[in-house]
């Protein structure tokens, strides 16, 4: 059977065969997603082939524990695992981002509200069977020059290393559950709801348990658009606020995890979404994540780091067009060649 096939047998068996279907923008993995529109109603189907590496039960189990915390995820309407088929609920199209962008002055009380969530989500039981995040985010980090920085990857040891020791000189703070990807593009505005419910989440099967402040440093540093300092700070405080955390380890905790964060989304994402996929319009990215990086390194706790990374190249226009004249030149490999 044809995956079409196999599509419309799923959704024939679900009661939404024959709907219309239109073709929605997806995001950095090889799923696919399409809303169905039939008699008012509209539900999404998500399309992810088991044959490329795709697999939906995590998004179905913690879609699930969200939904059980009293949190927005989307509901599984139907569900085939094996083919790799899920049909979720529709919870609109009014991302955090665009809903931002289009009252500006609404900002503020958005970021606010989808850090209350963020608080929520881990205040909730972790549910079982994630994967300890913390003991790879040195590793992570060291990407920085697998993709971005070849021509320094002698520097790879000692970079892992100082953000081990970085982390590892963190103040005191829980393991959560951490989404992984808590951005304005993942998060939806659900006025009509209450209290948490008002944040719905998307993107969220990647979670593991780590450190509190990556998802918030993640909503806040967003190389995707500009977030005000007040926005910024209105996040931060409404966190505070419902987790009890000091502002002193906070700043200190968002700054390390933040900068961890960019080295792993220079590398391990943007450039190798580029070099690997030939997707080079996350390529925009890096330069607005360079800028973040280089605040966080400005942190005491980040010297070592900072050390570290002595020489690593600025994402000039001729870097950025040496890493898109590659593009798609590494697929398969673990890493990249020297391309500057």
């Amino acid at each position: 059977m044809s995956r079409a096939d196999a599509i419309d047998a799923f959704l024939a068996e679900a009661g939404w065969g024959g709907a219309r279907r239109h073709r929605m923008t997806g995001d950095a993995s090889l799923r696919r997603y399409e809303r169905l529109e039939r008699a008012g109603a509209r539900a999404i189907l998500m399309d992810a082939p088991p044959a490329t590496g795709e697999d939906v039960r995590p998004f179905v189990r913690l879609a699930r524990h969200l939904s059980g915390a009293g949190l927005s995820a989307p509901a599984i309407m139907a569900a085939d695992e094996a083919a790799g088929l899920l049909l979720l609920e529709d919870l609109g199209d009014d991302l955090l981002a665009a809903a931002s962008a289009a009252d500006p002055g609404a900002e503020l009380d958005l970021y606010a509200a989808a850090a209350r969530t963020l608080a929520a989500m881990q205040a909730a039981p972790r549910p079982d069977g994630l994967a300890p995040y913390a003991a790879a985010m040195p590793d992570l980090a060291a990407t920085v020059v697998d993709w971005y920085a070849p021509e320094l990857r002698d520097r790879r040891d000692a970079v892992e290393a100082a953000m081990a020791a970085a982390l590892d000189a963190m103040p005191p703070g829980p393991e959560v559950m951490v989404h992984r990807d808590y951005h304005a593009e993942n998060l939806l505005w659900l006025p009509k709801r209450e209290g948490p419910a008002r944040i719905g989440l998307l993107d969220f099967q990647d979670a593991m348990t780590g450190p509190a402040e990556y998802d918030l440093a993640s909503l806040i540093h967003d190389p995707r658009r500009a977030v005000s300092p007040a926005a910024q700070e209105a996040a931060v405080v409404a966190w505070r606020d419902r987790t009890g955390a000091g502002a002193a380890p906070t700043a200190h905790r968002i700054a390390v995890t933040s900068a961890q964060r960019s080295l792993r989304i220079l590398g391990r994402v943007f450039t190798r979404l580029c070099l690997n996929a030939g997707r080079d319009g996350y390529l925009r990215f890096i330069p607005p994540t360079w800028e973040h990086l280089q605040r966080e390194l400005r942190h005491p706790a980040l010297a070592g780091v900072a050390a570290a990374l002595d020489g690593l190249p600025a994402p000039t226009e001729a870097r950025l067009a040496a890493i898109r004249a590659h593009a798609g030149r590494f697929a398969g490999a673990d890493r990249a060649e020297a391309y500057a």
